[in-house]
């Protein structure tokens, strides 16, 4: 099933947004710059990273999304190296086992998480 961009965006931000641990009391984002998260400033490359990967191996999702997204992201060094993922501030890689499995299903696909 062929889903928009907007829809999968729409349908990762609902399943993400609500367990981040940025969010403030109300539920809204707490970031001081929302615009700033990396899942959604490069939500294209991550639903193109995800859409051209099948698999039930997290792994190759990672590799996906370490060579089409974290390769163009401004926060990664030009050597791979990237703090706010040593930080545990990067929350396409924080939540991404709960992103792919968003996207999978939204688009019809199964996967089913063996483990990382």
């Amino acid at each position: 099933m062929k889903r928009s961009l907007a829809e999968l965006e729409s349908i990762v931000r609902k399943r993400i947004c609500r367990v981040c641990t940025d969010q403030d009391i109300t539920g809204n984002c707490g970031l001081d710059d929302p615009e700033r998260c990396s899942l959604f400033r490069l939500f294209p490359l991550v639903a193109r990273a995800i859409d051209s990967t099948s698999s039930n191996d997290i792994r190759d999702y990672i590799r996906a999304i370490r060579k089409h997204v974290c390769s163009v992201c401004m926060d990664q060094a030009e050597d791979g190296a990237c703090e706010t993922r040593q930080q545990v501030n990067c929350a396409l890689d924080a939540y991404l086992p709960l992103v792919v499995e968003a996207i999978e299903e939204s688009t019809g696909r199964q996967y089913v998480r063996l483990g990382c």
